[in-house]
């Protein structure tokens, strides 16, 4: 579900090595990029009904963070100006943070992501075979939760509903039948709501506790996560993110039309999504996944060992013919004008986050 939804607050987050902008003026390049957003919210705000932009850039040989922002929120006050302050939900880019914590897990001896449900969520015999290395790579048999109508009924009906782990895993389990799987590569995620329940497992503690560790370490003072809702002293810094989708998949959700969704509950989401940060937290993070001391050699190869979405095989790497892989919560992508770079798209009901960090 909230990877087809489109979303109405929209931040970009790009990590990029320079390449002619290096030697430029940086008021001159922050100019550029402003008339550049503007521009696109111009463009965008009616057909995608975009509130608000926010770009965040750190270039590879500078200390400062290039960031901007443009459009108007509705917190506290209505038409208050976007500033790159603003909190964004960042949606499925909580994943890699899902991810990292597993990873960190592993290296301190805990587990193995060669480990099978089996071993640690025995309550789950029809996928017992799976391990915690296809949750995270998205090649476990294992169907989205969010593609059920029974969740989505829930969170039209009740948006503050507080949805469980377990409750969200139980809506696709086979009981009294077998579904048919799904294979290769496909996205799922229930994958990370497991995962979740394994790090709980497996370090002692509470997903909250983990995760916020992460933010500690890594130095993000502006990124947050509650299981369920966030409160007004969060909220009152976010974006107003806005649900506008007329698929007929999500003909469930129709009731949340034109509703801002920043206020409601993100249990549907949790591991999966539920993550609430700036923009500039977001460039911080996701270059410390790809350098530097967050992961262990052994642990970040892991990260990045990618299979094609297209086949759910592994692959070294992407091509122009086989362009989008999936490593563990992290995507890579070869494009003509960009080459190959990492990148991960986070959508909610009512916000899109998106980085890309081009080495």
């Amino acid at each position: 579900m909230f990877e087809r939804i489109v979303a109405t607050g929209f931040a970009l987050v790009l990590l990029a090595a320079p390449v002619g902008a290096a030697s430029s003026d940086d008021a001159k390049l922050t100019a550029a990029l402003q008339k550049v957003l503007d521009r696109y919210l111009l463009a965008r705000s009616k057909p995608e009904h975009i509130s608000e932009v926010s770009l965040s850039i750190n270039l590879k040989d500078k200390s400062s963070t290039i960031s901007l922002a443009v459009g108007t929120t509705k917190y506290p006050n209505a038409g208050q100006k976007a500033t790159p302050a603003d909190l964004f939900e960042i949606g499925s880019n909580t994943k890699a943070f899902t991810s990292v914590a597993i990873l960190h897990l592993e290296a301190a001896g805990k587990l193995s992501i060669a480990d099978t449900l089996g071993k640690w969520l025995p309550q789950y015999p029809a996928w017992k075979m799976v391990t915690i290395h296809q949750l995270l790579d998205m090649t476990s048999p294992i169907p989205g939760y969010d593609n059920q109508d029974s969740i989505g009924k829930m969170m039209a009906q009740s948006p503050n509903h507080d949805f469980t782990p377990q409750e969200l895993v139980a809506s696709v389990y086979p009981r009294g039948g077998k579904p048919k799987p799904v294979s290769g590569w496909t996205y799922s995620n229930t994958n990370y709501i497991l995962a979740q329940m394994i790090i709980e497992k497996a370090s002692g503690q509470s997903y909250s506790e983990v995760v916020r560790g992460l933010f500690d370490q890594t130095g993000l003072k502006n990124t947050y996560y509650e299981q369920n809702r966030y409160p007004a002293s969060i909220t009152d810094r976010m974006v107003s993110g806005y649900f506008y989708n007329h698929d007929a998949d999500n003909a469930v959700l129709k009731p949340l039309l034109g509703h801002d969704v920043k206020n409601d509950s993100v249990s549907w989401m949790q591991a999966a999504g539920g993550i609430v940060s700036q923009m500039d937290d977001v460039t911080r993070w996701s270059r410390d996944l790809y350098e530097g001391p967050l992961l262990a050699e052994k642990q970040r190869k892991e990260l990045t060992t990618i299979v094609s979405i297209k086949t759910g095989k592994r692959i070294a790497t992407t091509s122009q013919e086989d362009p989008l892989g999936f490593g563990l919560g992290v995507g890579q992508a070869t494009k003509p004008n960009l080459g190959t770079f990492w990148y991960y798209q986070g959508t909610t009901l009512g916000y899109r986050v998106v980085y890309f960090y081009l080495p």
